[in-house]
């Protein structure tokens, strides 16, 4: 039996969700001896069946709130729940397996030798099946100290594979891997979501977020500030990009309208950066002679930079 696939959903348990957080803070000291809250008043609810891109620069509260997610701490307020019920009973149980940044391996032991302990652990496991689907059937006799930062983070997947999760819980998994790996293991992870499993993930990569995540959650100094599909975030946050071919005094005209940021004229179209990109069109149809109009979503990562540095001073952006 090939359990390196997600398990069907307990049926002990009738949460329709896999994770809820219910105004959580987590407080620590820093070197001064002054308390901060490294994650402040979060609210998050994901669906089972979910995957979700956990979104933040650093320091915005990603691990803790994961290490949260996953018994390693505790919040100070609020209260953490997987599948309705405690996140520690939920990992001893083998309902949430993770991939974690470092740590987790025993450099002496061969990749091979390593998955096949783990798995003896988790009673009905299929080792090769976990090896086969992290990419690692070419490195089994490998020293895990020989392997490469990226070949460790696919090990890491295998071993999170062996229980079976209904959860999985992936904080930057592909740090460190190539281009072909990064795409091998997010196919991977994709076809276990389309059978079931939630999956929440946190990276740096903002094309990952783009291009797997059904949801995007944006936190920035503790709290959650964008949450909605990749595409609800992209047009809330960073507005619409508005293009067209027109005449140069025409351009002028509107560059100096207050729906406009700015304006670039590249390949022929004058591009606009447009703060109401609806007013915008009305416009360029209504009252000049533009031709060839088009309005696409400006990018993630334009929404990532601009929702973490709302509000900010020069002196706070680089802390």
């Amino acid at each position: 039996m090939i359990t390196a696939r997600p398990r069907p959903v307990s049926e002990e348990v009738t949460s329709p969700d896999a994770v809820r957080l219910r105004s959580v803070v987590k407080r620590f000291t820093d070197a001064k001896g002054k308390r901060f809250s490294a994650v402040d008043g979060i609210d998050l609810r994901v669906r089972r069946g979910e995957v979700v891109a956990f979104l933040g620069p650093n320091g915005a509260g990603k691990t803790t709130t994961i290490d949260m997610l996953l018994g390693l701490t505790r919040p100070d307020e609020g209260t953490v729940e997987l599948f309705g019920g405690e996140p520690r009973q939920a990992v001893r149980s083998g309902r949430v397996a993770a991939v974690l940044q470092s740590g987790g391996l025993l450099p002496d032991l061969s990749v091979e030798a390593t998955v096949r302990m783990l798995a003896s652990l988790h009673p009905g496991s299929d080792p090769d099946a976990a090896l086969g689907r992290a990419g690692l059937d070419g490195l089994r006799g490998r020293r895990v100290a020989e392997c490469s930062g990226g070949e460790q983070q696919r090990l890491r997947f295998a071993l999170a594979l062996l229980p079976g999760p209904e959860l999985l819980v992936l904080d930057e998994p592909t740090a460190g891997m190539d281009v072909v790996a990064r795409r091998d293991f997010w196919a991977a992870v994709r076809e276990d979501a389309e059978r079931g499993m939630t999956v929440m993930f946190a990276t740096h990569y903002m094309e990952e977020a783009d291009r797997f995540a059904d949801r995007v959650v944006m936190i920035d100094r503790g709290r959650v500030v964008a949450d909605g599909s990749v595409s609800e975030v992209r047009s809330a946050l960073s507005g619409r990009t508005v293009s067209a071919v027109l005449d140069e005094r025409a351009a002028a005209a509107l560059a100096g309208s207050p729906l406009v940021r700015s304006c670039v004229l590249r390949g022929g179209r004058y591009h606009f950066d447009a703060t109401d990109s609806d007013a915008l069109l009305r416009l360029l149809v209504g009252q000049t002679s533009a031709s060839e109009i088009e309005v696409t979503p400006r990018s993630l990562e334009e929404a990532f930079i601009t929702v973490t540095h709302q509000g900010r001073t020069p002196e706070e952006g680089t802390r």
